[in-house]
This record gives C-alpha cells, structure tokens and sequence, in this order.
C-alpha cells in the first residue's frame, strides 16, 4: 500500500513539473480586440520585482506547514508523555525505557504527506486551467507590443486572432497569456486553510480558545492580501483571483474532510507495538489464566506494582492479577528467566 502510494505522489510531481517547467503543454492562443482597454495595464516588471516574490512565496508555502506540523505533534507528544495518564496506559517496556515512538513519525509525515500531495495537485489543476484557456493578462498589449498599422486597426476596430500579430519578448507574451486561475492566489489560500484547519481540529489545550481563531484568521489574511497585490500590481484580473481561491480552498477541504477526516486519528501513546517486535530484553508479560473463575476475577482487579530487577528500576506497569499477585508475578518473572531482588505491589 505504501508502495502505491509513493507511485502516486511521484506520478503527482511529475505532472506538475511538465507543467511547469517544459513545454509540453502548448497554451491556448487567445484572441483580442486592438486597444482593447482590459489588456493595457502598465506592465512592472517580472515576477521578481514585485511585492511578493515568487521565491518568497514558495518558501512560506512550503516551510511553514511543515514547521507548524512538526513542533505541534512534537509539543502533543510530548504533554501525552509527561501527563500523569500516561502510567495508566498499557505499554511494552525494555530496559527501563519506552520503546515505541513510531505514532509520531507516522502522523508528522502522514499530515506533511497529505499537505504535500494537495499542494502539487493545486499546482496542476491551476495550470491545466491557464494551458487550457490561455486568458490574457491585464498587462498583456503592453508586452504584446502589436503593429496595430499592419493589423489594419487605424480605423476599424478588429479581433486579432493572429499569433504572429505580437512583435514583443515571447518569454514575456507567454507568461502573460497564463492569467486565469490565479496560481499565486490559489496556493496561498490552499496552504493558509489547511495550516487554519489542522490548528482547529488538532490543538485542544486549555486556554486556545481565542488563540486558534485568531493564527487561523491571520493565515487567511495573509493569503487573501497575496490575491489583493497580484489585482494591485495588475498581474491577474479579479476573476482570476477569485478562481484561485475556490481551487485552493476546495482542494483545501477534500484533503482535510476526505483524505485526513479532520486530522483525527489514534493517540500518540496508545498504540501497542506487537510483542514480535521487540527482539532483545527482557519483557514483562501478562500471566496465564487457567481456570475461568480465576479469568474472571482477574478482569476484576487492578493493582500496580513497582518492579525491581536486579536492583535497578523497571517501570510502572499494569498488571491484571488474580488472588495471590505476589506469588503469580514471581511466575512470572520465572518463566521469563529474570532474576529479581523484590517486588512492591501498592
């Protein structure tokens, strides 16, 4: 199943990098009408030299989900590990320590997965988008640069379908024919909402009330600013920005409602490794019960003892005895060839 799944992830990044990156896709040439007022927008320049650089961009999308996620399963596990629940849970212990820490790997790169997964699909379904309807830019006539003598638009105005009719940089021209959706705005609300839901829907402390709401807000203002500068800058029409938007949330939301069922899963400490997997120590185990009013009393009674081997401490563990703990436990420790000084049932 992991094996399918990584095809799928490196199927994902492949596709967005063609998109991206070569041209494999050809973009749709849309036409215009000459001095066509929506497309004269005054061009400021490449993507560089705006507000919010696209190196900028990418490395905020990228960086701080997958900050927040780490040090919030990291800070979860941690509080799970230092409460005092944590000596009522059964656990497997070797040597005195606990040897069981996967659940936190395995939900750091499960929701960093999941976030990952979500953010090439936003990249791809943005790309098919302008490929396909190849929208023009509102600074697109000012790069275009069209002879509007050749074209015949002295006097009439004419609808130029003609992709040889502009005389500028083609690098530019076709950068500008990728208006609609709006990638920048897409991806900022994708990253901005996913981080906002995984902060509502994992962080259950006391006193986050307020505090949850107001990181979630914040984050969907800064994405929302990013739409606004790209209209500012006349990069992307309003229509662009708002399709970006419903791409990045929607994707946002399938993900965390369908994919990662609102990041709800088992808690960190309470999953029990199976006893195979524990190859070397000794190991404490739970006694045998033969006879079926002895099973019954012992699902009965809980008592904790206080395990001293050889002289240096175990652990805290539960154990289910039955009438004489004591004598049981010393089986116990028998059949599991471990030579003992004493043992302290509270």
């Amino acid at each position: 199943m992991l094996y399918f799944q990584l095809v799928i992830m490196a199927g994902t990044v492949m596709l967005a990098y063609y998109f991206e990156y070569t041209d494999t896709f050809n973009v749709h040439i849309q036409g215009f009408f000459c001095h066509d007022n929506a497309y004269t927008k005054p061009y400021l320049g490449p993507e560089e030299s705006g507000a919010i650089p696209p190196a900028i961009l990418y490395a905020v999308v990228a960086g701080v989900p997958a900050l927040v996620i780490t040090v919030t399963e990291s800070v979860l596990f941690l509080l799970q590990y230092v409460s005092e629940d944590l000596d009522n849970r059964e656990k497997i212990i070797v040597m005195g320590d606990c040897c069981y820490l996967n659940p936190l790997v395995r939900r750091t790169f499960r929701f960093l997965g999941v976030y990952a997964f979500g953010l090439f699909a936003t990249d791809i379904f943005v790309n098919a988008g302008q490929v396909v309807t190849g929208n023009l830019s509102p600074y697109f006539l000012t790069v275009c640069k069209p002879n509007y003598t050749a074209l015949g638009c002295q006097q009439v105005v004419r609808f130029i379908n003609q992709q040889e009719a502009c005389t500028g940089n083609e690098d530019d021209i076709l950068h500008a024919r990728k208006s609609f959706p709006s990638k920048e705005a897409a991806i900022s609300v994708y990253a901005a909402l996913y981080v906002a839901m995984y902060i509502t829907c994992s962080v259950k402390a006391k006193g986050t009330r307020l505090a949850k709401p107001v990181l979630s807000l914040g984050l969907m203002c800064l994405a929302f600013l990013t739409g606004i500068n790209r209209v500012v800058e006349y990069r992307n029409h309003w229509s662009d920005v708002i399709a970006g938007f419903i791409i990045g949330g929607a994707i946002a939301v399938f993900m965390v409602v369908c994919v990662v069922k609102y990041f709800k899963g088992k808690p960190l400490l309470d999953e029990i490794p199976p006893e195979e997997s524990v190859s070397s120590g000794p190991m404490i185990t739970q006694p045998r019960m033969e006879h079926s009013m002895e099973k019954y009393i012992a699902s009965q009674t809980l008592i904790k003892c206080l395990t001293i081997v050889s002289g240096h401490f175990i652990s805290k563990i539960r154990l289910l005895t039955a009438l004489r703990p004591v004598y049981i436990i010393t089986n116990v420790l028998h059949e599991n060839s471990v030579h003992f000084s004493h043992v302290i049932c509270l």
